[in-house]
């Protein structure tokens, strides 16, 4: 019989099905090791570099936003700062009209004056009523002494009744004009006693208007209270403007920070000093910022919203909250790229070490904020004021 060619394959199927069995085994192989090594991979990624951080890119450049006001009322002569413009602290950025100022800085300037030359006045007042009760003494005396001299004399009628009863009257005008004089000599001691001119209630009254009228009249110039960039001005020549009317905005963008939005599933093991990095997407990963975690904020966005959530009405879904997390930035990379406020970027936060503060155990003893330049602006008018009570002491103040 001859061969079929079903006959001729078969010897040849069979001995290419270890072939296939072998092929697919080492491929099932090839896979589970691959698997298996993606599976090792990520479990090192996750022991290594997952684990060990917390990322988020919800987080924004935050900073003080130090607005600029008028502290007295009047109309803008001159506005000397413009937006994007750097400011230093203590530079004049808006001037009011100071005619107003002037004239009540002149009237307490006069009216202090006054105040000295008054109470000059009282004080040798006072010295001359003194002196008046003196002589008062002086009469009182002498007439007791006549009337002591005639009292004998009249019982050896030597002397005239008369003259002795004389001699008592003018004991008793003496005795009168004495408690005259010296109710006189007490009311004006009353005004200067216990002070001299400089440190009299009068004169200090008088020295504290001026005092306010001098400070008032400084206030005409409004100044920049920090270092920064001007934003967000407003004002125009020619404008009346009201105290505590916001006039601009200094932002200095040299002391910035980031505020992170992280979910509540990734604060578990967030703590106070922990590091942090910083990518800003104006500059992209190129450029890295470090910083530090400062605070976990005190409640979720949705808690301090206008309108917060009423969760225990109506239908429930639940949304993951998130909480602010402030990161210090390094003061040195914000000088190298400068950042903006409101800018987006990405944080991630190093968790190794959590074994640090989840809340501040004590108050910060640090300023967030401070200024200098308003510090002499008292002892500017008292030294001004000194000179006005100098120049009307007079040669023979006490």
């Amino acid at each position: 019989m001859s061969a079929t060619p079903n006959d001729t394959t078969l010897p040849a199927e069979s001995g290419n099905a270890p072939k296939d069995k072998r092929k697919r085994g080492r491929a099932l192989l090839i896979a589970f090791v691959v698997f298996l090594l993606a599976a090792a991979t990520w479990l090192l990624l996750w022991l290594f570099v997952f684990s060990t951080r917390e990322t988020t890119d919800d987080a924004y450049v935050g900073g003080n936003q130090v607005g600029i006001s008028a502290q007295v009322p009047g109309i803008v002569v001159g506005v000397f700062a413009d937006d994007t413009q750097r400011v230093n602290a203590g530079q004049v950025l808006v001037k009011l009209d100071p005619t107003d100022a002037d004239i009540a800085l002149r009237k307490a300037s006069t009216a202090l004056a006054q105040a000295v030359r008054q109470v000059r006045q009282q004080t040798q007042s006072a010295a001359s009523a003194d002196a008046s009760l003196g002589a008062r003494r002086q009469d009182l005396k002498r007439a007791q002494d006549d009337l002591k001299r005639r009292i004998p004399l009249l019982a050896e009628k030597a002397v005239a009744p008369e003259e002795v009863q004389h001699a008592r009257d003018a004991v008793e005008t003496a005795q009168s004009a004495l408690d005259s004089a010296q109710r006189q000599a007490d009311a004006a001691r009353a005004l200067v006693d216990g002070t001299d001119v400089e440190t009299n209630p009068a004169v200090q009254q008088a020295r504290a208007n001026f005092r306010q009228a001098w400070v008032a009249a400084q206030r005409n110039a409004i100044v920049a209270p920090i270092d920064g960039y001007v934003a967000q001005r407003s004002v125009q020549v020619g404008n009346s403007v009201q105290p505590g009317q916001q006039l601009m905005t200094v932002v200095p963008l040299h002391d910035l920070w980031v505020d992170a939005n992280f979910k509540e599933s990734q604060l578990r093991h967030v703590r106070i000093g922990q590091p942090a990095k910083v990518e800003s997407d104006i500059y992209g990963g190129g450029v890295e910022y470090h910083g530090h975690v400062v605070g976990l904020g005190a409640g979720t966005g949705s808690a301090f919203s206008l309108l917060p959530a009423q969760n225990a009405t109506g239908n429930w879904i639940k949304v993951v909250q998130r909480v602010p997390v402030r990161i210090a930035i390094d003061a040195k990379d914000l000088d190298t790229h400068p950042l903006r406020i409101g800018l987006s970027t990405a944080v991630t936060v190093n968790i190794t070490d959590d074994k640090g503060d989840v809340l501040a155990k004590a108050p910060s003893t640090t300023p967030v904020a401070q200024t200098t330049v308003y510090d002499d602006v008292a002892a500017k008018a008292d030294a001004a004021a000194d000179v006005i009570v100098q120049q009307n002491l007079g040669a023979r103040a006490p």
